[in-house]
């Protein structure tokens, strides 16, 4: 049985071709010609109300973007399955070479939710959700068990110690390791305030998540 596609994304590609792609065609030419050539990888939740080239008003080709469930980076481990994560990591660094890994949260993220929820003893319905959230089970449980903390301060404190957590997991990654030494690679940390529109970004020393001067 035939199904219509949405009306309103043919709606929005009938707006960015008489809009944004008019404006910018030479660019996504040159794209098409001469290949992409970003620098800076953003790994994001695919939330869709963090959308990273919405979120630092980049254009086509400016940034590669991997998005998945509350943005988390399983550490290195080559095997038989897939890996859909770590293959578009692998090939960021040593295919586009990227000079910039950013790994960012969101406020209210719901894969930190049910990673919280999981911690509690209420898994998340489903064959997938839960083995990808076991990632943070640990940290999640530790969390999740501070009772002087509110559900909105743990729900907080997790996104951000995943965020820490995954750029950890990035340096398990021979290459990655390799290119951060060698000062070809800077990894970075962001968070995302959804309702305030506030960014907090990581400090590569302490750790601690600071709002930057605008």
């Amino acid at each position: 049985m035939a199904q219509q596609f949405p009306p309103f994304l043919i709606e929005g590609y009938r707006n960015f071709m008489s809009g944004r792609y008019t404006t910018e065609r030479d660019r996504y030419k040159s794209l098409a010609e001469e290949g992409q050539k970003p620098t800076t990888m953003v790994i994001a939740c695919c939330d869709s109300r963090a959308a990273p080239e919405t979120i630092f008003d980049c254009g086509p080709g400016q940034l590669f973007v991997l998005r998945n469930v509350a943005n988390l980076v399983p550490p290195f481990g080559p095997d038989g399955t897939f890996h859909a994560t770590s293959s578009a990591i692998e090939f960021a660094v040593i295919h586009l070479k990227v000079e910039h890994i950013v790994v960012m949260g969101h406020g209210r993220c719901g894969g930190i939710t049910g990673a919280l929820a999981t911690a509690a003893g209420h898994a998340p319905e489903g064959d997938f959700i839960g083995k990808w959230l076991s990632m943070v089970k640990d940290v999640a449980g530790q969390v999740e068990a501070n009772h002087s903390m509110t559900a909105a301060e743990q729900q907080t404190a997790l996104e951000r110690i995943s965020i820490r957590q995954s750029i950890g997991n990035l340096l398990s990654f021979p290459f990655v390791a390799s290119r951060v030494d060698e000062g070809a690679l800077s990894l970075h940390g962001a968070w995302f305030d959804i309702s305030s529109g506030e960014l907090w970004t990581m400090n590569g020393e302490s750790g601690d998540f600071t709002r930057p001067d605008l």
